[in-house]
């Protein structure tokens, strides 16, 4: 971690507000374990006309949850910033995992890119409920800035190579 992240971390904390406080642990709740992503894919593959989308879906979020917490949290076992700074009254309950990428992030950017590559109407709530899970991982202080941006990247990377798989393995 930087500077910058602990910086950027400050400058939130400084912004937070009642509401704030209220929504953000409800909007990263619904990245909890990529429970809005799978209930989002479910219903996808329940249609024909959508199902080779779910499929691309489905390998981007489990070519993820292999990267992110089977390969690079326990490769990095970064400590969360809550953990370092212990003057942060936490608005959740604190994470037992490590920080590095951020699983929330990753799993709605792999979901989310999968759906921008299908050109899927979905996409673009897709991307601003994703967008809106990673920044409450900011607020939270439970993630840092360059944990969020590894999760974007590694997101975009699964949800590429999750479409790349579905369309060579599913045919139009």
């Amino acid at each position: 971690m930087t500077m910058l992240d602990w910086n950027i971390l400050e400058f939130i904390q400084i912004m937070r507000t009642q509401a704030g406080d209220f929504f953000m642990p409800l909007i990263s709740s619904l990245g909890n374990r990529g429970f809005i992503w799978i209930a989002l894919d479910i219903v996808l593959l329940i249609f024909p006309k959508t199902r080779r989308i779910g499929i691309a879906v489905a390998f981007a979020l489990i070519l993820e949850l292999i990267l992110c917490n089977g390969v690079l949290k326990p490769l990095f076992e970064r400590t969360r910033p809550f953990d370092i700074n212990t003057d942060i009254d936490l608005l959740i309950s604190p994470p037992s995992d490590f920080s590095f990428p951020s699983g929330h992030t990753a799993s709605g950017f792999a979901a989310a890119s999968a759906l921008c590559f299908a050109k899927s109407r979905l996409r673009f709530p897709a991307l601003i409920l994703a967008a809106l899970i990673a920044f409450s991982r900011l607020y939270l202080y439970v993630h840092f800035p360059s944990d969020v941006l590894a999760g974007i990247l590694l997101g975009v990377l699964t949800g590429a190579a999750g479409t790349l798989l579905a369309r060579r393995l599913i045919p139009s």
